[in-house]
């Protein structure tokens, strides 16, 4: 049978094997530039960064909306 891996394995040969598995989340229609606090992102928004920390089984610290500094959302302080 399918053998899901939770990582890559290490070994070449099955490695060279492996499928990936893609997991399709609902999009959001409208700019996020200029939200400065995680609640004001659109639901769809807050759903994939929560399904992100999920997947990678540790909290997302910072979210960008955009390329310039006050455009950068901290959810919890990387360095505390």
């Amino acid at each position: 049978g399918d053998v899901l891996y939770d990582t890559l394995p290490a070994n070449p040969a099955l490695l060279e094997a492996v499928q990936p598995v893609y997991e399709e989340l609902p999009g959001w229609e409208q700019p996020t530039g200029e939200m400065r606090h995680f609640d004001d992102l659109p639901a769809n928004a807050r759903r994939y960064i929560q399904r992100l920390s999920a997947l990678i089984g540790t909290p997302v610290d910072i979210v960008s909306v955009g390329p310039r500094r006050e455009q950068t959302i901290v959810l919890r302080d990387p360095f505390a």
